[in-house]
């Protein structure tokens, strides 16, 4: 361990002095313009200006000023192409030969569309957007809000981007991340970036797979993009202060204070967020009021539970800014305390190898604190236009207490199997550190470049847990089994690894990729757990069936070679890494054991993008990778904290491996506004992570490790099985009703899983194809007058092997209307109706409820910057929570305690304060290559 420490510093301390001894007075020359229309001489405020390296697809963007002015910093000497996009402009393009000095290339005139403007015209709407290789840039001056709404109530009406299940989705995956003007903003939390800023501050939404810092570094794709959403402002809501604060008192003793604050001065961006609250809100949204129906049903940011009664205090910072001319610093810090109490409802119902009909309900009383500190730094440190150091350490420190009372058991067509009655208490602290180094270094020739990274991470979790049980089982006698215990688990975690890549131009086009890579993980677990003695009244007794120490190790060695192809119509990009694994595991009590094994792999890649036009475009991206098992998943120990169901690691366990791949079609027509896109995605893995359980059917059965099952008891282990498969398509249709003032969006997906598993030792498969079709209609009639109707259906036929009897389908579906309505004297109505309708569930189970909340608001002062609100939540007392979740052994509905009706007294401050268009003191290109293209925002609307 001291060893590997000792080599990770001397690598950081080698890196850092490579950085420096290359960091060079060099980089002063510059382009710069100013843009302006040819009619009337005026300037062009946000047009979209790119630059392009001609001897290699080497792309950086910018946008101009409200002067019209543009200027690119750092350019290395070559040939370039400047291109320049408006909407209503026919496109310019300027060939430019970059020597030893800056170049100014004056005024550049844009000519008029007259035919695009024309059809615009006849169509009388402000365009969407418009579709730009694999970036899709939507006009947010074409999708009219009111005025408090968020960023997150903006990009609901936009084509494509939907909430599913609380995760925001944009043309059918998961938004990793928010950018701000091409600044990264809340870390790799989408949720609290676009509930952070109003939406009237925004100019354009662009939507994009965003490269991994690596790729941007090496300018190699390396399959690691995310869907990405970059928030262009506003020129003139750039510099001042602006927000939204609300506190509000209702029945029950209900209680919310919240704010959302935004200092933006150019180069530096600081936004505080802060709230307190037992109405189950989990973030504060500048675009929410309590009664609104997202309440209760969105995940927290960075995900967790969303059922329960939830009070939760949270506080987080944001700040980015530019130190220097040369040096990029984006930052976050989030404290939040959440208490839940829930009571929760779960049915099973199992598939045996034999019909006999087993059904496992359960009762959960729960109270739950969770704390948790996160902190996330980037440092982005342009040295010269030939080296870039790269750095973005993190700190998670989360402390977690629960008090648990478990009601469960277990029948089958012969009676009751058995019962339990379990209290547990968990008190557990962990940390994790994360530290990420990369440096690039460019050559004189285009396309030569050296990058290397060293990525290092320490966690350690420390946990105490109780547990008083009683558990019948009722056939044997009736025997019955109570335990007294606690236990104490410690676990530690330090991994690193690092990579060297370098990549050499192959002719006009291609370029050849090389890449070396080494990385470990070691992991230890002690796991103690001491059974009360009444002889000392203390828990004194350690029980070796329960206890374990155990220790991993994971080295792995990736040899990497690939080829790039681009053109200005397609990009091909190939390779193939050869991978060598070795996974040590060691046993050290209450036996000793060592298990080592070796793993050879050859890992291609693939991905293909092909532009037919600025409008139409194809891709295709295929990925395979290994995923080692976690420590808890090898480590031999059993877990009782539910008696009836027993769950144990396996240290035989050995890598999974998974193909990946996603592809998808884009077309976006200017003159119609018609969006179009079609994705599908998929996994297939090899050695898959299932589950293997055990269960005593007849009588009591012991298993080799001397472990007794009483009938109807169950272990659960993870084994690697082959055969999951889960694919999934997805389309969407998008285009503008004139006659209702309004954008209506089709959608519909098919999607398929299959998961393995074992039932005694049989093998068995679940079977999931579902298929599902929904409708969005968003108002464009006037900030005054905004709904939002939508309805998503989703119909699902599980199917398994062993017990085909058990087949069954369910059917699920949700309408919603959301509609705000300013009237007389700055009158607010605001409602959100929700109809859920199950069908398939237990009987047991609510199938279907209306969720209606409602408010009725006054604007206050001269502006209207105030409001005071009156709300309802759950106006007819219908909300709850079920759940329908598919495993490989059973079929599982939950159902949950939810908020229910209160009514709440509340006032709310907007605060917009703007000191109008400031240029930065440094302009800077957008931080990497977009894929298919640069951003394109739009002019300011109004």
């Amino acid at each position: 361990m001291n060893k590997l420490r000792v080599v990770a510093k001397l690598l950081l301390f080698f890196v850092l002095f490579l950085s420096l001894n290359m960091a060079q007075a060099q980089g002063t020359i510059s382009i710069n313009g100013t843009v302006q229309s040819a009619k009337d001489h005026t300037a062009l405020p946000g047009a979209s200006v790119t630059l392009t390296r001609v001897t290699f697809d080497d792309k950086t963007g910018t946008v101009t000023e409200t002067n019209g002015n543009f200027r690119f910093e750092r350019v290395t000497p070559g040939y370039y192409t400047v291109e320049v996009n408006y909407l209503g402009f026919k496109p310019l393009v300027k060939e430019v030969t970059v020597q030893q000095n800056s170049v100014n290339l004056g005024t550049l005139e844009l000519e008029e569309a007259a035919t695009t403007i024309q059809e615009v015209q006849v169509v009388g709407r402000v365009p969407l957007g418009e579709q730009k290789g694999d970036t899709t840039s939507y006009n947010a001056g074409a999708f009219k809000t009111n005025p408090d709404a968020s960023a997150e109530d903006l990009v609901q009406k936009m084509p494509g981007i939907t909430i599913s299940n609380g995760t925001l989705q944009a043309q059918g995956q998961d938004v990793k991340q928010v950018l701000v003007d091409g600044k990264r903003f809340f870390g790799d939390d989408p949720s609290a970036a676009l509930r952070s800023l109003p939406a009237d501050v925004i100019a354009s939404i662009e939507i994009f797979d965003k490269k991994s810092d690596q790729a941007e570094l090496t300018g190699v794709s390396d399959g690691n993009e995310a869907k990405t959403i970059n928030i262009v402002t506003k020129a003139d809501k750039r510099n001042g202060v602006f927000g939204k604060m609300s506190a509000g008192y209702g029945t029950d003793d209900r209680y919310m204070l919240g704010a959302s604050l935004n200092f933006f001065n150019g180069d530096r961006r600081i936004t505080v967020t802060g709230l307190s609250n037992n109405i189950n809100m989990l973030d504060f949204s500048v675009g929410e009021t309590p009664g609104g129906g997202m309440r209760g049903r969105r995940p927290p940011s960075g995900g967790g539970t969303t059922t329960g009664l939830i009070s939760t205090n949270t506080f987080g910072l944001n700040y980015s800014d530019m130190w220097g001319s040369k040096i990029e610093v984006t930052g976050n810090y989030n404290f939040t305390e959440r208490q839940i109490q829930n009571n929760q409802f779960r049915l099973q119902n199992y598939i045996l190898p034999a019909d006999s009909g087993q059904v496992y309900t359960e009762n959960l009383t729960s109270a739950t604190t969770n704390a948790s500190h996160l902190f996330n730094l980037r440092l982005d440190y342009n040295i010269n236009e030939n080296n870039r150091l790269l750095l973005t350490p993190s700190l998670s420190v989360q402390h977690n207490t629960a008090d648990n009372v478990l009601n469960g058991n277990t029948i089958n067509n012969n009676g009751a199997l058995n019962e339990t009655q379990n209290a547990t208490t968990i008190d557990n602290a962990s940390y994790t550190f994360k530290n990420n180094l990369y440096f690039s270094h460019k050559f004189g020739r285009p396309g030569r470049t050296l990058a290397t990274s060293l990525n290092t991470s320490i966690s350690n979790t420390e946990a105490e847990n109780s547990l008083l049980s009683n558990s019948i089982f009722y056939r044997n006698d009736s025997t019955s089994e109570y335990r007294n215990q606690f236990t104490a688990l410690s676990r530690e975690a330090y991994t690193w690894s690092g990579d060297v890549t370098y990549t050499e131009p192959m002719g006009e086009r291609g370029q050849l990729q090389l890449q070396y890579g080494i990385g470990n993980q070691w992991r230890d677990s002690d796991k103690q757990t001491l059974n009360y003695a009444e002889e000392t009244q203390a828990y004194t007794l350690l029980d070796t069936t329960l206890s374990n120490r155990f220790e991993s190790q994971y080295l792995t060695q990736r040899f990497t070679t690939g080829y790039q192809y681009s053109t200005d119509k397609l990009r091909l990009k190939v390779d193939a890494a050869y991978q060598v694994a070795e996974l040590q595991n060691e046993g050290l009590f209450p036996e000793t054991y060592s298990l080592n094994r070796t793993f050879a792999n050859v890992l291609p890649y693939a991905r293909v993008d092909y532009k037919f036009s600025n409008t139409k475009s194809l891709n295709f991206n295929y990925t395979t990778s290994t995923n080692a098992p976690a420590v808890e998943q090898l480590q031999r120990v059993i877990d009782n904290a539910n008696p009836l169901q027993l769950t144990q690691g396996n240290p035989l366990l050995t890598q999974s491996y998974q193909h990946s791949f996603r592809g998808g079609f884009r077309n976006f027509d200017m003159v119609t506004n018609q969006v179009f896109f079609v994705g599908f995605f998929g996994n297939l893995v090899q050695d898959y992570m299932a589950s293997s359980i055990t269960r005593a059917t007849g009588e009591a059965l012991t298993l080799e490790d001397g472990t007794v099952l009483e009938e109807g008891q169950q272990l659960i282990r993870p084994v690697n099985l082959d055969g999951y498969v889960n694919l999934r398509t997805f389309a969407h249709y998008g285009q503008p009703l004139n006659v209702l003032s309004s954008n209506l969006g089709l959608h519909g997906s098919i999607g398929y899983t299959r998961t393995p598993g074992l039932n005694n030792g049989e093998l068995s498969y679940v079977s999931s194809p579902n298929f599902g079709l929904g409708l969005t209609l968003s108002s464009n009639i006037s900030q005054n007058v905004d709904f939002t109707l939508s309805s998503n259906s989703t119909y699902n036929v599980v199917s398994n092997s062993l017990q085909p009897v058990l087949n069954s389908n369910y059917f699920n579906q949700n309408t919603s209307l959301k509609y705000n309505w300013i009237f007389w004297e700055g009158l607010v109505y605001r409602t959100e109706l929700n109809h859920q309708y199950n069908a398939g569930l237990s009987e047991n189970l609510d199938n279907s409820y209306l969720l209606w909340n409602m408010s009725i608001s006054k604007k206050l002062f001269k502006n209207q910057q105030g409001e005071i609100s009156l709300s309802v939540n759950d106006l007819l007392e219908q909300n709850v929570s079920v759940q329908r979740n598919l495993a490989s052994a059973y079929v599982e509905d939950v159902q949950s305690s939810v908020l229910q009706r209160y009514f709440m007294l509340t006032f709310t401050y907007n605060l917009r304060n703007f000191s109008g268009s400031q240029a930065p003191t440094q302009e800077r290109d957008f931080p990497g290559p977009l894929p298919g293209g640069t951003p394109t925002p739009f002019p300011p609307q109004g």
